[in-house]
């Protein structure tokens, strides 16, 4: 039985060590922006929980937005406030293409991270004038929650709605096997244990 454990605990690591290195290459972001969320904060009821996808140099947004009591003049991360979840920071990435004059909707886009033009002007300065330094300062301030997304509206020109930018890796479809390989064989030696 401990050779059969055994056995089992050696595949699992196996097949889990390739997907650690993936689960380090493609991350989810997570940011759930409101009116409270804003600084100053304010009383919109519009929300949005955006997700982010970073593969490589790759960023693919997903950013569904209802509720805003203004029409939306512009959106945007900004990067990078000197602590987590709190203060204001310039803006990193201006989202391009973004839905204009309306209360909901949902943008979609891929931002290439390595491309120079993706960035705001005075952010690439600021972060060593290239995209892999810029780059660099973003994923940091991400992995920090030093970075938010930000979506503005007539009505509140600095912003109505805001939620900080919140990564977590994605484990792999070979991890989740793994896992209930493992939970399987335990359910199987307790159950073995109780007969």
């Amino acid at each position: 039985m401990k050779r059969s454990l055994s056995i089992l605990a050696l595949a699992a690591a196996a097949a889990c060590a390739p997907a650690v290195a993936q689960a380090q290459a493609d991350t989810i972001i997570k940011a759930t922006a409101s009116g409270p969320g804003e600084s100053p904060p304010n009383g919109s009821p519009g929300s949005s929980v955006a997700a982010f996808e970073l593969d490589g140099n790759i960023l693919r947004a997903e950013v569904p937005f209802r509720d805003l009591l203004g029409a939306t003049t512009m959106a945007q991360i900004h990067c990078c406030t000197t602590a987590s979840f709190t203060g204001v920071a310039p803006i990193a990435i201006p989202f391009v293409d973004f839905p204009l004059g309306v209360t909901a909707g949902t943008y979609s886009h891929a931002f290439d991270l390595s491309d120079a033009t993706v960035y705001d002007p005075a952010f690439l300065s600021a972060f060593g004038g290239t995209p892999q330094s810029a780059s660099a300062a973003l994923i940091d301030a991400i992995n920090s929650s030093q970075a938010y997304l930000n979506i503005h509206t007539d009505r509140y020109p600095q912003g109505e709605i805001r939620g900080f930018m919140v990564a977590a890796p994605i484990p792999e479809p070979a991890t989740w096997g793994m896992l209930a390989m493992g939970m399987a064989g335990l359910g199987m030696m307790a159950r073995r244990r109780r007969a």
